[in-house]
């Protein structure tokens, strides 16, 4: 990985050095956020019990999905933005980030007024295969999480902000310090309180939402960024349209890897109960370490292919590419050997509380391993922002995926529901690489090139 990096940032443009810093700072950053995240499983487990807790990630898991629902105008925004600076336009830069801000703070009260409505009307019993003893606690915390949601999802603009102006590092920052503040959290609960979902609800996600609210006021007050700074009157709702124009098949993208991927928990409580949900997490949250890395360094290069798309720097995305399939095939053997050593990892990790099979471990090692592949050229597409493709194979799967991993669970179980989210992703590994193949050679026509 050393050498991949170091091919990478020889690059007299600037951009290489940017992209590898972000990941330096990025991996302090995700030490924090996966240590702070480790350490707070076996704290929740023993604070509310393992089957409570599979309780807490299936409904997070379900209000988690009111963060695909700004449209696609993040990502939208986060190529616009990177484009307008590569094209040394900062009044158009500014005038994008106002526009967004505006556009998703918006859709977000929207949004929260629906949910409190329908709040009323949700039987939490039989979404998540529950006692009805639990649907009125349920139903407060479905306010409170969504109401920090909706908020994070204003105030993480700031993040998107950074990543696409290549300080990737930095955003990884905030997600890190919430992490590490959620942890404390978490911990002064255990010291002063019996278990409580709700208490769990209003300080776990609270304490991210208000870090980053926090740090987007110093960050735009900053003197790098002031004169960047949202403000009304940039706010050119023509720009809307723009930002969509791409932001649109984000966000049917998005919608579709929810019933590809955030489905699993619903799945597992429903078919097997909220125990089985705490098994899988604890084997995906540990496998997903690999996914980490994978994230930590490929998130810098999204905004570098726009760059370098947009100055025809063909050469320099040929060897990025390169160096990233080796480190991806390093990444990949590290794998392997933690699934050899999970079952101790388990035991030292959570204790007897929770019992996780090898076989859902391998299962789990394989996903996140072609999750990881089909990451890799999905990131540097998205960059490009050529999308067609991925929106085709992910629309395909949403419609047969809850049926198919239903199935598939009632078979074999919680290891069965990863298969289908697997072959998923290695459909898209194998579209990105031809995609990326012809978007470099110039060869690309038609959907290809869309």
């Amino acid at each position: 990985m050393k050498y991949c990096l170091k091919t990478i940032y020889a690059n007299s443009s600037g951009r290489s050095k940017e992209a590898v810093k972000g990941v330096v700072l990025s991996v302090v950053a995700k030490m924090i956020y996966v240590l702070s995240s480790f350490l707070t499983v076996p704290l929740m487990i023993d604070y509310v019990n393992a089957t409570r807790y599979g309780i807490w990630l299936t409904l997070s898991s379900i209000i988690g999905w009111v963060t695909l629902f700004d449209l696609g105008l993040g990502n939208g925004f986060r190529n616009r933005f990177a484009e307008a600076k590569a094209e040394g336009n900062i009044e158009l830069a500014r005038c994008y980030l106002s526009t967004t801000y505006f556009s998703v703070s918006f859709i977000v009260i929207i949004i929260y007024i629906f949910i409190c409505l329908c709040s009323v009307f949700i039987d939490w019993s039989m979404v998540i295969n529950v006692e009805p003893a639990y649907n009125e606690e349920l139903g407060e915390i479905f306010i409170v999480l969504s109401a920090f949601f909706c908020m994070t999802m204003v105030a993480n603009l700031v993040s998107t902000m950074l990543m696409a102006d290549q300080k990737t590092g930095f955003a990884s920052m905030i997600q890190g310090g919430g992490q590490l503040l959620s942890l404390i959290s978490v911990w002064i609960l255990t010291r002063i309180s019996e278990g409580s979902l709700t208490n769990l609800a209003l300080y776990y996600a609270g304490m991210p939402c208000l870090l980053t609210i926090v740090v987007t006021l110093f960050v735009y007050s900053s003197d790098k960024y002031k004169n960047i700074a949202p403000h009304f009157r940039y706010i050119k709702m023509g720009l809307i349209r723009d930002i969509l124009g791409i932001g649109v098949q984000f966000f049917i993208i998005y919608l579709c890897m929810i019933f590809i991927f955030q489905i699993i928990n619903i799945i597992i409580s429903r078919e097997i109960g909220p125990e089985a949900v705490t098994e899988y997490n604890i084997a995906y949250k540990y496998f997903a370490l690999l996914n980490t890395i994978n994230i930590i360094v490929l998130t810098p290069f999204w905004s570098a292919f726009t760059d370098a798309y947009k100055r025809n720097d063909y050469s320099w995305m040929k060897r990025t590419i390169k160096a990233l399939e080796f480190i991806w095939v390093g990444n990949s053997a590290t794998g392997l050997l933690m699934c050899i050593l999970a079952p101790y990892v388990y035991l030292l990790w959570v204790g007897a509380n929770v019992e996780v099979s090898q076989e859902l471990s391998l299962c789990v090692c394989v996903y996140v391993i072609i999750l990881n592949l089909g990451n890799l050229y999905m990131y540097l597409i998205n960059g490009i922002g050529t999308v067609r493709i991925q929106l085709i194979i992910y629309l395909s799967f949403a419609f047969v995926s809850w049926p198919l991993m239903t199935v598939a669970c009632r078979l074999w179980g919680v290891a069965g529901v990863v298969v289908i989210p697997t072959i998923v992703m290695l459909f898209q590994a194998v579209f990105g690489k031809i995609q990326l193949r012809k978007l470099l050679d110039k060869t690309a026509k038609g959907i290809w090139l869309r």
